[in-house]
């Protein structure tokens, strides 16, 4: 059974980790989740997550038109 040390440190067991889907080198949130419970969470990438999911804001074309009038 893991016990917090001197330092507050504590050894989380491979099998809870794996279990959690965690893996060395994930960035994680903790927190306190009432007396006696602490909760750790990995922190999700934004950019990682969401990149490459949005559609471009202009038709096709709308560009090349625009640039079509400078030369003008």
């Amino acid at each position: 059974m893991p016990k917090l040390s001197r330092k507050n440190q504590i050894t989380i067991p491979v099998a809870v980790l794996r279990e959690a889907g965690l893996t060395p080198g994930d960035q994680v949130s903790v927190r306190a989740a009432g007396k006696g419970r602490v909760e750790i969470e990995r922190l999700v990438d934004a950019i990682e997550l969401y990149a490459g999911s949005f559609k471009p804001g202009y038709p096709p074309g709308y560009l090349d038109a625009l640039r079509d009038e400078w030369d003008r």
